[in-house]
């Protein structure tokens, strides 16, 4: 199981899908996605129903992450994406709840889908793209070893100003 202190990674349940279309259409979030439009409850529905659970096939994975105590919380998603498995790489994306952010719960679960991704599924490379200016994640990746690699320049729009996104990896030593 992918566990570790208080704070548990798993695959979603039908019973997610309305925290995920929350989470998808908070719009707040939208520049990290790259996400331009709502999604429909069905989209979500069906995405959860019959997405293909075996990242070789789908190059991606999502997982919802679970707070262990009495009465489980979910408090976020952590995503896998542009899985390549032959060139053993993945990039990784974290979203918290913003009432549980600044928790901790962030840099364990990097730590578990790290070790995951390392030492089962043999990945050498992981990397994210941050905003220049999101100094939580820049904190947050850096402290869990990734580096910069790299600026984007004029990657994204956001308000109608271009912006940089660091590009940051993690080598497995392995």
């Amino acid at each position: 199981m992918l566990t570790k202190e208080n704070i548990k990674l798993r695959a979603p349940e039908p019973d997610d899908i309305e925290f995920i279309f929350s989470l998808e259409n908070d719009t707040g979030l939208w520049n990290v996605s790259n996400t331009h439009n709502p999604f429909s409850m069905f989209d979500i529905e069906q995405y959860v129903l019959s997405a293909e659970k075996d990242i070789y096939q789908a190059k991606q994975l999502r997982l919802v992450i679970e707070l262990m105590d009495e009465n489980p919380k979910k408090v976020g998603i952590v995503d896998v994406f542009d899985f390549d498995a032959h060139n053993r790489r993945c990039g990784i994306g974290i979203t918290i709840l913003e009432n549980y952010r600044k928790s901790g719960y962030a840099k364990l679960t990097l730590e578990i889908i790290i070790n995951y991704l390392f030492n089962h599924l043999n990945i050498h490379q992981l990397f994210c793209n941050i905003d220049f200016d999101n100094f939580a994640s820049i904190n947050l990746f850096t402290k869990t070893g990734f580096k910069l690699s790299g600026v984007k320049k004029d990657w994204n729009i956001r308000e109608g100003k271009w912006i940089d996104v660091n590009f940051y990896q993690l080598i497995n030593s392995k």
